[in-house]
């Protein structure tokens, strides 16, 4: 008998995907839903598929997936976002390897995720393929990165699989912007409390890099202008994220100054 496979989903908000989502997860052996106080019927549609769907404040994209990991049962889990989806190509992998024991060599498993944009599927860029380790053994593997990026990391073997993991990651443009807007504030904020400096050569110098590579050493002029545009707002995204960072240690600087006059008034009367 093979190994048992737990599917563990974070989600928030997400009834217009989490169907196609649980869908595509139906013959794990156990499927786990966190949930982050949904507003819409996520929860609802969810517990059409299981019975273990919790409710829990965000703890960030790093802290939802290892509570989600303590929760799930099965010895291998798999983790997967509520916009994403497990293609049949990937099920027949997966499938193959735990029906003959290979998976008894390895501690995870890679794949490449596909990004649905637009319309078409992406094919190049830093977009594609964009690896991936998602199914792994749960006393081997761990989720960290840096907000709001994580990354899952294992002790031991893994295999790439190339069966990719399907992500219909924005509905249009307006989307991809309101996305790039709030991830770019929560890079700024977390490599500022990190105490990363803020560089001037990091806002004029990065974007421009992030864009050759995008198009030129990635590829992504291939996609046509579905490449271009994604190239194009990677690298605005850069520069924001860095003149938030910016904006962050102006901001400091001006509390300081704020403060200086009161704490000055303060020692002098102490005095």
């Amino acid at each position: 008998m093979r190994d048992k496979i737990s599917a563990c989903i974070t989600a928030c908000d997400e009834e217009k995907n989490i169907r196609r989502c649980l869908e595509s997860v139906k013959w794990a052996d156990e499927i786990v839903v966190v949930d982050s106080f949904s507003k819409d019927r996520t929860v609802e549609i969810c517990r059409e598929y299981t019975d273990r769907v919790y409710q829990h404040e965000w703890l960030g994209y790093i802290g939802q997936k290892n509570m989600i990991k303590e929760l799930a049962h099965g010895p291998w889990l798999l983790f997967i976002d509520a916009d994403e989806e497990v293609s049949p190509r990937l099920l027949e992998e997966i499938e193959a390897e735990f029906n003959s024991g290979s998976n008894q060599k390895y501690a995870g498993y890679m794949f490449p995720r596909m990004v649905f944009y637009l319309g078409r599927w992406i094919r190049h860029g830093e977009w594609y393929p964009d690896i991936k380790l998602r199914l792994f053994r749960k006393d081997k593997g761990t989720c960290a990165g840096h907000e709001p990026h994580d990354r899952t990391t294992v002790e031991g073997a893994v295999k790439l699989l190339k069966g990719p993991l399907h992500h219909y990651t924005y509905e249009d443009i307006f989307d991809q912007l309101k996305t790039m807007n709030h991830f770019t504030s929560i890079a700024a904020r977390s490599m500022w409390k990190s105490g990363y400096p803020f560089l001037w050569r990091d806002l004029l110098i990065r974007p421009g890099w992030r864009l050759f590579k995008a198009l030129i050493l990635k590829r992504g002029i291939l996609d046509g202008i579905w490449g271009v545009i994604i190239a194009m707002c990677s690298a605005f995204g850069v520069f924001v994220k860095y003149a938030k960072l910016m904006e962050l240690y102006l901001n400091q600087a001006d509390e300081v100054k704020q403060a200086g006059p009161s704490e000055s008034k303060k020692d002098s009367t102490n005095r």
